[in-house]
C-alpha cells in the first residue's frame, strides 16, 4: 500500500434492511456514504440516534454487509471480521472467570505470529499501558465498570488489531470516569497511533476526541459536514482544553447541526405516523 492509499476506504456504501411484514418494507438505513482515513486517525461519527452510524461502523467492521458500494481495509476489501478489526462496544464484554492480566492475554490466544513468551509480554504491556498492572489479578467482577471498559480496550489492542471500532463505549459510565478514560484514550492513541472509529452521541466528547468528525444527517446517514478539529483546536488536547473559547464555539457549531438534524428525525417520524398527510 503506497503512501497516497488512504488505509480505510469507504466508497459508495449503502444499506437497506428489510422489514418483515407488511409487504416487505425497505428501509434505507444508509445512502451512499464515502470517505478516507488515513493510518493512526481518529474519527468520530456524530449524528441523531437512529440515523445509521453505528450500522456503518458495523460494516467497516465486516458485521454487516452493505446493500452496495464497498469498504477497503488496508488494501483489502472487508468481507467479515476479523483480528485486524477490533471492536470495543459499550456493554462490558469480559471474562467473569478469569484476571485482569488473563482477559488481556485472551486477545492474543488467536495470534499465530507471536509465540508463548511474546503473549506475555504484550499482555502485560497494555495491561500497563491502561494502568492496571496493580490490578492484575482482580477477577474483572472485583474491579469497577470504568476499569472494565480498560480492560477491553487493552485486550482489543493485545489482539493486534489495525483499527479500533467503538460503538459508545464510555456511554454507561458516569461524567468523572467518562472523562477519565477519554483522556486515557487519547494517550493511548498518541502511543499506539491506532486508527479509531468512535461513535457517539456526546457533542462534547466528539470535539475532544476526534481528528475529524463526520456529522451525519438523519435516517437515512449521508454525511452533512466534515470538521478537521485542529482548524479550530490546535495542538495536543487535555482536559483543560474544555474551558478554551476555541472548544466553546466548535462544540456549539456541532451541537446547532445536531439539534437541525435532530429535528429532522421528529419530523420524520410525525410524517410516517400520518399516512393521510402524505407521509411515507
Amino acid at each position: 500500500m503506497n503512501q497516497e492509499t488512504p488505509f480505510l476506504r469507504v466508497a459508495g456504501v449503502s444499506k437497506i434492511f428489510e422489514a418483515e411484514g407488511h409487504g416487505h418494507e425497505r428501509i434505507q438505513v444508509i445512502d451512499h456514504v464515502s470517505m478516507d482515513l488515513t493510518a493512526g486517525e481518529f474519527a468520530v461519527y456524530l449524528g441523531p440516534s437512529g440515523c445509521g452510524k453505528t450500522t456503518l461502523m458495523r460494516i467497516v467492521g465486516g458485521l454487516e454487509t452493505a446493500s452496495g458500494g464497498d469498504v477497503v481495509l488496508a488494501g483489502r476489501k472487508v468481507t467479515g471480521p476479523d483480528r485486524q478489526k477490533g471492536m470495543v462496544f459499550q456493554a462490558y464484554t469480559s471474562f467473569p472467570w478469569l484476571t485482569v492480566l488473563e482477559n488481556i492475554r485472551f486477545g492474543t490466544k488467536y495470534r499465530n505470529d507471536i509465540d508463548t513468551a511474546q503473549k506475555d509480554e504484550i499482555a502485560r504491556h497494555y495491561l500497563d499501558l491502561v494502568g492496571l498492572t496493580e490490578f492484575a489479578d482482580f477477577y474483572v467482577n472485583r474491579i469497577s465498570g470504568g476499569m472494565r471498559q480498560r480492560v477491553a480496550i487493552a485486550r482489543t489492542l493485545a489482539a493486534g488489531a489495525d483499527i479500533l471500532l467503538m460503538d459508545e463505549p464510555f456511554g454507561a459510565l458516569d461524567a468523572q470516569t467518562r472523562e477519565f478514560l477519554q483522556d486515557q484514550l487519547l494517550e493511548i492513541n498518541r502511543v499506539e497511533k491506532k486508527a479509531v472509529i468512535f461513535v457517539t452521541h456526546d457533542v462534547e466528547e466528539a470535539v475532544f476526541l476526534a481528528d475529524r468528525i463526520f456529522m451525519f444527517s438523519a435516517r437515512p446517514a449521508t454525511i452533512i459536514e466534515v470538521i478537521k478539529v485542529a482548524d479550530h483546536i490546535p495542538g495536543e488536547r487535555h482536559m483543560d482544553i474544555k474551558e478554551t473559547e476555541a472548544f466553546f464555539h466548535l462544540r456549539n457549531h456541532v451541537r446547532d447541526v445536531m439539534r437541525d438534524q435532530a429535528r429532522a428525525t421528529e419530523e420524520k417520524l410525525e410524517r410516517a405516523l400520518r399516512p393521510e398527510d402524505g407521509g411515507e
